[in-house]
């Protein structure tokens, strides 16, 4: 398999051209403070599993406009907390699936959050979240990229966004979290949520995206062989006149934005023959964001980047930051 963008060198000069909305803080205010407002606590109930040295809570948390959002919350068996916590959040079309999926976090003794994506959940693992999905929304290009692309207030990654936040409250709100030891992490579309919460959430103690989606994302519908950046792509094929249109929507949930609005120690990576997620669109956030940072990269691999070795130098850097 060939680089799939830029060589090494020149995606450490990348930086991207992405254009901010004006009202960016603005609408984000609004999309947080609409959410806050419909009320609603999260529900947390025991449920019994296989996994004898974990203990699980099956979570159900108000997200956009305080519907009801789904999580897993994981820990480790005979702790009675406060733990620090790292809340995680799936790649695209995947959803929180069972208990049994993801034991990384708890396993090394964290308080872990795996939040469900409304309306995704049927691609690689399953998800138990309806989107209410706006009235008057417009035609779009299968999948999730297009839903909603010609008024942002209306599309499907400010509930998904107002959703991600909206889990770090959550999470905070259990006894058995330190609220004030809490990481975020994710992978793909994971990666991009993760950067979209450290630039509303402040006062994070770690960030840790991979192989983000939802970043540059212009370049990366022009660039990307695969993938949903393609459902932009096909969109405007037959919207030929939506161009700008598009973009400037989807501007509002671009990471390269979100990344200069966030502070907390950030531990990056990549994959340069990455054909769904270009490097330079990882580049285009890494370079803009504005606290602590470095990046692992992985110089032969596609989508699935660092996989376990990531896994390993994630946990590292996490041990660094939650139990200083």
């Amino acid at each position: 398999m060939p680089l799939s963008d830029l060589t090494l060198a020149e995606l450490a000069e990348y930086r991207s051209a992405a254009q901010e909305p004006p009202d960016f803080d603005a609408f984000w205010a609004d999309a947080l403070g609409s959410a806050a407002g419909a009320g609603g606590a999260p529900v947390f109930e025991p449920v019994r599993t296989s996994l004898k040295t974990l203990q699980v809570q099956d979570v159900s948390f108000p997200g956009h406009e305080g519907r009801p959002v789904k999580a897993w919350l994981t820990a480790p068996a005979s702790t009675e907390g406060p733990l620090p916590c790292v809340v995680e959040f799936p790649g695209y079309n995947g959803g929180r699936g069972l208990p049994e999926d993801c034991l990384l976090y708890a396993s090394a003794g964290y308080a872990h959050l795996f939040m469900d994506v409304r309306g995704q959940g049927s691609g690689w693992r399953r998800g138990d979240t309806e989107d209410a999905e706006p009235q008057g929304a417009g035609p779009q290009h299968p999948g999730f990229m297009t839903r909603g692309i010609m008024d942002p207030a209306k599309h499907f990654y400010r509930r998904v966004v107002t959703d991600a936040v909206r889990a770090v409250q959550a999470a905070r709100s259990h006894p058995l979290v330190d609220p004030a030891r809490v990481a975020v992490t994710g992978i793909s579309q994971g990666g991009g949520l993760t950067l979209a919460v450290a630039g509303l959430v402040p006062d994070l103690v770690a960030v840790a995206p991979d192989v983000p989606f939802l970043c540059d994302m212009r370049r990366g519908a022009e660039r990307a062989a695969a993938g949903p950046y393609l459902e932009v792509a096909g969109y405007l094929k037959v919207h030929r006149e939506r161009v700008e249109r598009v973009f400037e929507t989807l501007g509002y949930f671009d990471g390269v934005h979100f990344a200069r609005r966030a502070k907390a120690p950030a531990l990056f990576s990549v994959a340069l023959m990455d054909t769904t997620c270009p490097p330079s669109t990882v580049y285009g956030a890494y370079h803009s964001y504005a606290g602590p940072k470095r990046i692992e990269v992985y110089q032969f691999n596609g989508h699935e980047g660092g996989e376990s070795v990531q896994d390993a130098a994630r946990l590292r850097f996490l041990a660094g930051l939650l139990h200083p």
